[in-house]
């Protein structure tokens, strides 16, 4: 076997154990969601498939925990975050691409640095402006989830419009176009992969948020599915069949659109990668 057979059976080694290490929570999850309670713990509680599958983890979580309500409740949430953070990033994001100004570069700074904020640090004022505005439990969340999403979703955007040709603009201002037409027959149209790519990312982003909504949203009719997951517990235990019941159910509406749209997502994280 010569050097190249060699580099290329270890390359082939080191992505199967990589992908081995990624893959297994996700499928030890998957198994412990059959698995009856007794099952879980003790002597059989390695074992790599169930004795006795059962269902009854996910008759309780959705019949009795209401899941389905949470699952309802991120849908909504994520769906109208995506829409408010895309419309805004493109509008933010053309401005600061297409127009010379003073201060462009501090601003994609000053963007760049709130991505960074932990969410600690906000929680507090975003709390107490929800407080004053009487906003507390209900959708108005979405407002708040646009600081962990927004500033990345500009950055894409950005990297996007640059590489639109700008001489395509001046020939449809040329043509009679107006700025709106403009941007929305030309520019928009071009740069899809980059406003679909966003707007995955924003929706997967809402769809995993915790620390905002559990706080903002206390009554249970406004709860999203990471807050629902993490009250699956008792005053002392923690229903581990549930959770993984509940896992597996979550992951299924994300899983389908990673899966339907991985080829627009690559091609959109990947299309803003070189400059031409």
């Amino acid at each position: 076997m010569n050097k190249t057979n060699v580099l290329k059976v270890g390359s082939w080694i080191l992505i199967g154990c990589f992908l081995l290490i990624n893959v297994f929570p996700f499928f030890w999850i998957l198994i412990t969601s059959f698995k009856p309670s007794a099952e879980i713990f003790g002597d059989t509680a390695f074992r790599m498939l169930p004795v006795n599958p059962t269902l009854e983890s996910f008759r309780q979580v959705i019949a009795e925990k209401g899941i389905m309500r949470a699952i309802g409740n991120s849908f909504i949430v994520s769906a109208v975050t995506t829409l408010y953070v895309v419309v805004v990033a493109s509008m933010s994001a053309y401005i600061i691409a297409r127009f010379r100004f003073r201060g462009r570069t501090l601003l994609m700074g000053l963007i760049l640095s709130i991505s960074m904020f932990p969410q600690m640090i906000i929680v507090g004022p975003v709390f107490n402006m929800f407080y004053a505005a009487d906003m507390l439990n209900s959708y108005w969340v979405v407002l708040a989830y646009s600081t962990i999403t927004l500033p990345s979703a500009v950055w894409i955007m950005v990297t996007h419009f640059k590489r639109i040709p700008i001489a395509l603009e001046e020939a449809a201002k040329i043509d009679g176009c107006s700025p709106w037409t403009i941007l929305w027959r030309i520019v928009f149209p071009l740069a899809a992969p980059g406003v679909f790519t966003t707007g995955i990312m924003t929706f997967i982003a809402a769809w995993n948020e915790y620390l905002l909504t559990f706080t903002l949203n206390a009554d249970k009719a406004y709860q999203t599915v990471p807050v629902a997951i993490n009250a699956l517990r008792t005053q002392f235990s923690i229903l581990w069949g549930e959770i993984t019941a509940a896992t597996v159910v979550v992951i299924i509406p994300t899983l389908i659109i990673v899966l339907l749209f991985q080829r627009q997502i690559v091609s959109g994280l990947v299309s803003g990668a070189v400059k031409e």
